[in-house]
């Protein structure tokens, strides 16, 4: 069961994600927060994934982020905006995030992204990624130049590759390629040393530049 805390002032926002997440039999919400309170919530329920929203009058979001991140159990954090356009997706992800949702995500893909976040991928809905390298030059910098170096990637590094720019983690990954996960990873490993890139966000971002995305890996 994936254990999960949702963080956001505004009442109508938790009770819908708890009521999707919720409706999903491998995922529970054992606590919600408006702001001030969240970080006792989160130390008494130690969730696997923490759903925090960026913007909170009573305590930002970003800086709960922060202290979160320093705990010794800490959960897989996605940062939650009603913004497509949130100039603060670089510095969240910076700081430790690993994944950026926003609150309009369907329902069917909000559990998908609680599912991979809670198996450690990255997670960042298309709008955030596009909003990340339009309104951060040095992302898109860094990305184009890993999209020239992807022709240098064997067909099935390609493949890994796409499947990691679509938030699957590597064991997701490892199931729908018939790969083990020990494989999958030395694969992930590649491709970061290939396109010179240190994470799997810039990687994703990459490919997302290239046009990877408009392509479907054998096997899916």
């Amino acid at each position: 069961m994936i254990r999960v805390v949702v963080v956001d002032d505004e009442a109508l926002v938790r009770s819908g994600f708890s009521m999707i997440l919720n409706a999903a039999d491998d995922i529970e919400v054992v606590g919600t927060a408006s702001g001030i309170e969240a970080l006792d919530v989160i130390k008494d329920t130690k969730p696997d994934v923490l759903l925090l929203d960026i913007r909170m009058p009573q305590v930002d979001g970003l800086t709960l982020l922060n202290v979160v991140v320093t705990l010794a159990e800490r959960p897989a954090i996605a940062m939650l905006t009603t913004f497509d356009a949130d100039e603060y997706i670089m510095s969240a992800l910076s700081a430790g995030a690993s994944g950026f949702l926003l609150k309009d995500t369907e329902p069917e893909q909000l559990t998908q992204y609680v599912r991979a976040l809670a198996a450690g991928a990255v997670v960042l809905s298309p709008r955030a990624s596009l909003t990340l390298l339009t309104a951060n030059p040095g992302a898109g910098q860094t990305s184009d130049a890993a999209a020239d170096r992807i022709p240098s990637l064997t067909e099935r590094e390609r493949q890994v590759l796409i499947l990691v720019a679509e938030g699957l983690s590597n064991a997701e990954i490892g199931s729908r390629l018939y790969l083990g996960a020990g494989t999958v990873k030395d694969h992930v490993s590649a491709i970061l040393g290939k396109l010179g890139v240190g994470s799997r966000v810039q990687a994703a971002l990459a490919a997302q530049r290239a046009g990877l995305l408009t392509e479907r890996p054998a096997g899916s």
